[in-house]
């Protein structure tokens, strides 16, 4: 392989801010795309050559390998673009990118692999474009690197290419909007901005919320010691279920949350053991249940299939809330946005 920009890059990043930013009186400054929730990789092909590297350097090409015969297909013979992998499904009735099939198709087996790659095919959302045939385009603004991107990416395959506008609010909208498709969010780069790796030369607005929960349960710390995670539920129906746990504590607080817990256990003798979700994938991690008393309040951003889509940080704690008033009416609901409304070139 010899490109004008050779692998490993450390991709550029984004540091997070309260707003999308506005546009200066004297003119436009920002150039705004939905903040895509997936595995962050770049692409690297010098003819039949293809290299798809993670954030940190890992080799991706392994795990995806139809987006490497996709990317000797769609893309120019010598190419860097950056970008994120995600797998869509259809939920309630649109497409919308699955986190909980992307995470499967990291899997040691290569029969599961290839199996994944035919069941489960992931895509590639290109949103800036590093090299193009023998052009080093990292000291080039954004303007003239979304460009390259829209030429190397025709987007009808496999690989797309993510929108964008300058409107900021368009951009205000989209972080509402969006999020039914399985986004997170919206960045923003500088139009006249160089990509710089490894430097947090973007900006990133997040969604951020609050929810009340019943604490049902905990798993011990690695060390043996303390509360390693909360578990929590809401009540659908009547029912009590899980939506996720909270595991950032400090060392202090991990023992007084274990003796506050300990008297409340359902049944001190025994454990249990938990279904497969996202945090316990083998679905044999054992927890420890307690009576579901306490209600406390946590910070999230986003929920999926009726879960938290991320280990959640716990805010306070509500001894004002009656456990079972704690149910999912309370959670905001994002519009059901397509994926495909979200990329170049779709219908």
């Amino acid at each position: 392989m010899d490109l004008p920009v050779m692998p490993p890059v450390a991709p550029m990043l984004a540091k997070a801010v309260t707003a999308v930013p506005a546009q200066p009186d004297d003119g436009i400054a920002w150039s705004h795309e939905p903040k895509w929730d997936g595995f962050r990789a770049l692409i690297f092909r010098d003819g039949d050559e293809v290299v798809m590297g993670s954030r940190s350097g890992k080799d991706l090409a392994r795990y995806f390998p139809e987006l490497v015969e996709a990317a000797r297909a769609e893309l120019p013979n010598r190419v860097v673009v950056d970008g994120e992998i995600g797998v869509q499904a259809e939920i309630g009735g649109v497409r919308r990118l699955d986190w909980d099939s992307l995470s499967q198709r990291i899997h040691p087996a290569d029969s599961r692999v290839q199996m994944l790659a035919d069941t489960t095919p992931a895509m590639f959302i290109g949103f800036d474009a590093l090299a193009l045939g023998d052009r080093d385009l990292t000291g080039e603004p954004f303007r003239v690197r979304r460009d390259a991107l829209t030429e190397a990416i025709p987007g009808a395959g496999l690989l797309r290419v993510s929108r964008v506008t300058t409107d900021s609010q368009t951009a205000i909208d989209w972080f509402s909007a969006f999020e039914g498709a399985g986004l997170d969010g919206v960045v923003s780069k500088r139009i006249e901005g160089a990509y710089v790796g490894g430097k947090r030369e973007m900006l990133k607005v997040k969604h951020k919320r609050t929810a009340d929960c019943v604490v049902i349960g905990y798993r011990v710390h690695k060390s043996g010691t303390g509360v390693g995670s909360m578990l929590l539920g809401l009540y659908q129906d009547g029912q009590l279920r899980s939506v996720g746990g909270s595991s950032a504590f400090t060392d202090a607080k991990r023992i007084e949350l274990q003796e506050q817990f300990e008297p409340m256990r359902l049944d001190p003798d025994h454990t249990a053991r938990g279904e497969p979700n996202r945090w316990n994938s083998a679905g044999t991690g054992e927890w420890i249940p307690i009576r579901p008393e306490l209600v406390v309040e946590v910070g999230y951003d986003q929920m999926e299939k009726e879960r938290f889509r991320h280990t959640v940080k716990f805010q306070r704690w509500r001894p004002d809330r009656d456990p079972e008033s704690c149910g999912y009416d309370q959670l905001e609901v994002p519009l059901t946005y397509d994926l495909h409304d979200v990329l170049e070139g779709s219908d």
